[in-house]
């Protein structure tokens, strides 16, 4: 993929990374709303791929695979940002999910059961497991908003014990030693999935295989996880 001079040839780089920009639309694509088109993400992929191919300076650390990997999905997500596309509603139920949680460790003494979140939301069960499914989805872009992708986060690793993207901004603010002490907190099987999916790189599959649950339950209890973790933290009270 490179000219005589030492240049990445622009063509042969394009043609060869397709089937990366690919992979990173269609796992962007199954978390989204049925309007969101793969062509506008492949699009947006194919443009964040050209300007790595602008910026990338080699001896820098990264290799060239790893910075287009993060500058295509970056330019993906900075697409469907600039769309506005999470409805308000989903905003919304974030906030009142968090809050019922709250009332209900207040008034119980005690990490709140599922059954006893949705009835304080007074919803059923199967409203309040699409609730955080729409949660979940939505963190895909809450991570992007503390960053750019030069300096998107590969693990939270870095400044928390347990990391990884949408996990890294929806805290970014929060001081380590409360967000671990939140995560103590949490009942152990949302701490044990998310040990599994920041410190082990397991992704929803195997998670769900080491649980005992489906793909889209470790979807939920994720969700579930941050919302506790969200009211337990002050800066986000």
């Amino acid at each position: 993929m490179y000219t005589a001079s030492g240049q990445l040839d622009r063509s042969q780089t394009v043609e060869s990374y397709m089937p990366l920009i690919r992979r990173h639309a269609l796992a962007l694509q199954v978390r989204l709303p049925p309007s969101v088109e793969l062509d506008d993400l492949i699009q947006a992929g194919m443009v964040g791929l050209l300007d790595a191919l602008d910026r990338f300076e080699a001896g820098q650390g990264a290799t060239f695979a790893t910075y287009a990997s993060q500058r295509v999905r970056g330019a993906m997500i900075d697409e469907l940002r600039s769309r506005d596309w999470l409805p308000r509603s989903v905003r919304r139920g974030a906030r009142e999910l968090s809050a019922a949680i709250e009332r209900l460790e207040h008034r119980l003494g005690r990490a709140p059961r599922e059954r006893e979140i949705a009835d304080e939301l007074d919803i059923s069960l199967d409203d309040y497991h699409a609730l955080l499914n729409d949660v979940n989805n939505g963190l895909i872009l809450s991570y992007q908003e503390h960053g750019t992708p030069e300096t998107e986060p590969s693990r939270l690793a870095d400044s928390v014990e347990i990391g990884g993207d949408p996990f890294v901004a929806t805290f970014a603010d929060a001081r380590r030693e409360d967000l671990m002490a939140a995560i103590d907190e949490l009942p152990e099987r949302e701490r044990m999935l998310l040990g599994l999916y920041y410190q082990e790189d397991l992704n929803l599959k195997e998670i769900g295989a080491v649980l005992g649950v489906t793909e889209s339950r470790v979807c939920q209890l994720h969700s579930q996880a941050v919302a506790r973790l969200r009211k337990a933290l002050p800066a986000y009270r």
